[in-house]
């Protein structure tokens, strides 16, 4: 079993895979089927390029969902890094077992992977300061908390779960309400509402009445880098401050000295690039 030490996994992971093994599988592969039944393989997984590893246990769950005696020995585990050529994990069991689950699979483990290096890049260019890197809600749908695990994998901070663990006034419920007053005098009981009250803004002239609403974290949403640290000296470290819009590997580090507590990227799980990964068998030597 690969499995990070320190990281706990979704809850979701066997309801998402099989999910996934119904839409690639449904009635029956038709093609593997013309495999003898008894045959059996063995194959390995080798990566293409440098990259994270993350996804492991969806990886195996595939496996497990189709056919419980195939037998998978991984040689590393989420949060490792890999390089380009290096096999990954061995697989041994029924061949036509093998082929029906690869496809869906390697899926998980290129996206999750995928997600959990671009997470990585944006820890490593801002390792030198105090900002943290924070996800968003822009993830592929079904695979929001396998996404959010991926981001912690890659050394991220994950901002809020969903609508439901997290208050966050955006700027389209100040357009709906035309009142930011307006939406305060409803927040419920402090014991009831989430830890997480947060507001965005869009100019540095709406920082102070921001900094009066009671919430613990402000975003500074598409601020120039002058303005987020005239906004970091004003508060004083009186709130949390999240920057987020048009950043990118270029100007992270520029951001993150301005002081801010945290940047949010969209881009790490909505622009995934998927690492390369492939199954070969060991005795053809052939990409399945």
């Amino acid at each position: 079993m690969c499995a990070t030490k320190f990281l706990e996994l979704p809850h979701d992971i066997s309801d998402v895979v099989r999910s996934a093994v119904r839409e690639d599988v449904g009635d029956g592969d038709a093609t593997s089927c013309l495999v003898d039944d008894r045959a059996h393989a063995a194959a390995f997984v080798k990566v293409r390029e440098s990259a994270i590893l993350c996804g492991c246990a969806w990886f195996n769950e595939v496996f497990h969902q189709i056919d419980p005696s195939i037998r998978i020995d991984w040689l590393f585990e989420d949060g490792n890094e890999i390089f380009a050529d290096q096999i990954v994990c061995r697989l041994n069991g029924n061949a036509r077992s093998l082929l029906t689950g690869e496809r869906t699979a390697l899926n998980f483990l290129q996206t999750l992977s995928g997600t959990a290096t671009v997470t990585n890049k944006f820890v490593q260019a801002i390792a030198d300061f105090k900002t943290r890197i924070l996800d968003t809600r822009k993830t592929i749908p079904g695979l929001r908390n396998a996404q959010k695990y991926s981001v912690r994998v890659g050394g991220g901070t994950n901002h809020r779960f969903g609508l439901y663990d997290g208050i966050l006034i955006k700027e389209n419920h100040q357009y709906v309400t035309q009142s930011l007053d307006s939406i305060l005098q409803n927040l419920p009981d402090s014991q009831l509402y989430p830890s997480l009250i947060e507001v965005e803004i869009e100019q540095l002239d709406q920082l102070e009445r921001a900094l009066q609403s009671g919430a613990n974290r402000i975003m500074l949403d598409n601020f120039s880098v002058d303005d987020m640290a005239k906004a970091v000296k004003i508060n004083a470290n009186r709130v949390e401050l999240e920057a987020s819009g048009n950043i990118d590997l270029e100007n992270i580090p520029e951001v993150a000295r301005t002081g801010v507590d945290y940047i949010s990227l969209g881009t790490i799980t909505k622009n995934v690039h998927a690492v390369d990964f492939s199954i070969l068998f060991e005795e053809s030597g052939g990409d399945i």
